[in-house]
């Protein structure tokens, strides 16, 4: 059994390409190519398919990617207890994130836990949707993730913060005027969505305000949002972590009412994570206690 060439494996599915795996390990593109050929002659079939379009799993590769992945993640568990018994700190901990959160927090918090714990590392995979995210928990690509809660009810989580959400306008639409808009004024507007996969809370607020939206666009960005929102084409609700650089010509307005996303941490299990992994989290929420 090789460590290396699994972790070159699993290095070549997150990043889809054999030329990225390479440079992400320190490997040249031959050593990588040789690894997985070598993985695909022992066990005798082919765990990936190589295009114009990037590097895939074959269905036999998904089948056992789950296996190399528990192996790496003890592996990864074991050096950090047995640093952990010596009294050293080491570790790689993967965390699965969204935009805000990697814009918002983890620049501050990654920078200020390396100052105390030089030796973990932090590794980030950033979602285009919470359901990426809850999928990477889910198969153990990450220690933990970020997500807004609530959660499938298969994880373990730990609340963070609130994130309020607003209603953002074009500065001509009638409403820049307002400082509240009810929920009853909006009946009628045409909307700018984020896609379900990437929405558990614009829809909720909606539909707890019994407001059936009338969705002109739908986009996984929410920079795209705010982008056709600015231009005319709808209004939209979106978290207040999002607008932290609101362009011109787009005002932001309260909502009636308190309406809120919440942010927190979600693992499958929060007792074995690493140790790496639960310093981390210590950090993480002691660093939004205080902010």
């Amino acid at each position: 059994m090789s460590l290396a060439k699994y972790e070159i494996f699993q290095a070549v599915v997150e990043l889809g390409s054999l030329s990225q795996a390479a440079a992400e390990l320190g490997f040249t593109q031959s050593a990588v190519s040789h690894a997985i050929a070598s993985l695909e002659a022992e066990w005798g079939f082919s765990i990936l398919s190589r295009g114009r379009a990037g590097v895939h799993l074959t269905s036999s590769g998904e089948l056992i990617l789950p296996y190399i992945r528990e192996i790496l993640k003890g592996n990864e568990q074991l050096k950090q207890q047995i640093a952990n018994i010596n009294g050293l700190e080491t570790g790689t901990v993967r965390i699965g994130t969204f935009a805000s959160v990697s814009i918002q927090w983890l620049p501050r918090i990654m920078s200020y836990f390396a100052e105390s714990h030089p030796s973990i590392e932090m590794k980030l995979l950033e979602g285009r949707s919470y359901e990426d995210i809850e999928h990477w928990i889910a198969s153990g690509a990450v220690d933990f993730g970020f997500l807004s809660l609530p959660a499938s009810k298969s994880f373990e989580v730990i609340p963070l913060k609130k994130d309020r959400m607003v209603l953002i306008v074009p500065d001509k639409h009638p409403f820049a005027a307002l400082n509240e808009v009810r929920f009853e004024q909006i009946r009628e507007e045409p909307f700018i969505l984020p896609k379900k996969s990437c929405d558990n809370d614009a829809r909720r607020i909606l539909k707890e305000n019994k407001v059936s939206p009338a969705i002109k666009f739908e986009f996984e960005d929410d920079q795209a949002i705010i982008s056709m929102v600015q231009n005319g084409m709808g209004i939209s609700i979106l978290p207040e972590m999002v607008l932290h650089q609101v362009p011109s010509h787009v005002c932001i307005l309260d909502l009636e009412g308190d309406h809120y996303r919440s942010i927190g941490i979600a693992a499958p299990s929060l007792k074995s994570m690493s140790p790496a992994a639960r310093k981390v989290v210590k950090y993480v929420q002691a660093f939004l206690n205080e902010d």
